[in-house]
C-alpha cells in the first residue's frame, strides 16, 4: 500500500520569535513550508493586514509558503461560560483584534498569506459542552472558508472543549453532515499528553478527512515536551496507521515541538527524526 506523502512544515515561533530566525531555520534544514502563529511575540490575529502583507512578501521572496495560519480563533472563553482552565498558552483576547470581527479578519490574514488552511479551536473548556454549542460558529467559519477557499482545521487542544482525539472523533461523528471546508487537525501528541492515546477506531474514523496534522513528542512522566523520538509517543506506529486511512495524496505534517529552552535545536532534531521515521514506514517526505 502506497502511503500519502508527507509535506513537512514547522510552526515558526517554535524556532525563534523573529521572521529572520524562522527563515534561516528553514534554509538550514531544507524546508520550504512555515506555519505562522506569532511573529516577534505578537499573534497575527492582532496585526493589521498591512503588517501581514509585509510578512507575506518577505516569505515569498525567500520561496517559503504558508500551509496554515495557526490562528487562535475560538481559543478564548465562550460567551456566558466560565472556563475551567487557568493560564492558557497562546490564548487570545478577541477584543485586541484590530477589527471588530476577528473571524473575518482571520480569513483575510490567511488569504493575504496565501495559506489554504486556518487552524481553529472549540472555546476554552467548560462543563457540559455539547457539539451543538458551537453550531453557529461552525456555520460562520465554514461559510468564510467557502468564500475564501480556505479549509477550517479544527484542532484537538486539551484546554479546549475538543481536547483529545476521542473528543475530536465524537464531535465529527455527531455532526449530521460534515460541512464542506471543515476538517480535523489531528494532534496525537496532545492526546498522549493528557493520558488519552488515540484508539485505532478513532484514527480510522478521522483519517479520511485529514489533510494536516501537528507533530510533537512528550515525556509523559516529566510532563514536558521533547524532540520527536525522545519522548513516549510511538510516532512510527501512530503515523503509519493514520496515513493508511488518509484518502488524499498528501498530508501536511507541522512540527510543534514545545521545547522552549532550546526550541531551535529541538525542532532541528525533530525534523531529522521525522525524516527517519518516514523512511522507516515507507512514506515519502517532501
Amino acid at each position: 500500500m502506497t502511503l500519502p506523502r508527507i509535506a513537512l512544515a514547522v510552526i515558526g515561533d517554535e524556532v525563534g520569535p523573529s521572521l529572520p530566525e524562522m527563515i534561516s531555520f528553514c534554509k538550514e534544514n531544507g524546508l520550504s513550508r512555515l506555519d505562522l502563529r506569532t511573529v516577534d511575540g505578537r499573534n497575527l490575529l492582532g496585526m493589521s493586514l498591512q503588517e501581514i502583507e509585509a510578512i507575506g512578501v518577505t516569505l515569498r521572496k525567500e520561496g517559503i509558503e504558508v500551509p496554515c495560519f495557526v490562528s487562535p480563533v475560538l481559543k478564548w472563553a465562550a460567551p456566558g461560560k466560565e472556563q475551567a482552565t487557568g493560564k492558557v498558552d497562546f490564548a487570545f483576547d478577541p477584543t485586541t483584534c484590530p477589527v471588530a470581527d476577528p473571524l473575518a479578519h482571520a480569513f483575510d490574514i490567511a488569504t493575504v498569506l496565501g495559506a489554504p488552511r486556518i487552524r481553529v479551536f472549540s472555546y476554552l473548556r467548560y462543563p457540559g459542552f455539547e457539539a451543538s454549542d458551537i453550531e453557529a460558529e461552525i456555520d460562520r467559519l465554514t461559510d468564510l472558508g467557502m468564500r475564501h477557499d480556505v479549509s477550517v482545521e479544527m484542532e484537538n487542544e486539551p484546554v479546549c472543549n475538543i481536547g483529545s482525539v476521542a473528543e475530536q472523533a465524537k464531535f465529527f461523528h455527531d455532526l449530521a453532515e460534515v460541512p464542506q471546508y471543515l476538517l480535523p487537525l489531528v494532534d496525537i501528541g496532545n492526546s498522549w499528553s493528557i493520558g488519552q492515546p488515540p484508539t485505532a477506531e478513532d484514527i480510522a474514523f478521522l483519517a479520511p478527512f485529514v489533510d494536516q496534522i501537528h507533530i510533537k513528542d512528550r515525556d509523559i512522566t516529566g510532563r514536558k515536551g521533547t524532540p520527536v523520538g525522545d519522548g513516549n509517543v510511538p510516532w512510527a506506529m501512530e503515523l503509519k496507521r493514520l496515513l493508511e486511512g488518509v484518502t488524499g495524496r498528501e498530508v501536511v505534517a507541522s512540527l510543534e515541538t514545545h521545547c522552549p529552552p532550546d526550541g531551535r535545536g529541538a525542532t532541528a532534531k525533530s525534523v531529522a527524526a521525522l525524516r527517519r521515521i518516514a523512511g522507516e514506514i515507507g512514506a515519502e517526505i517532501v
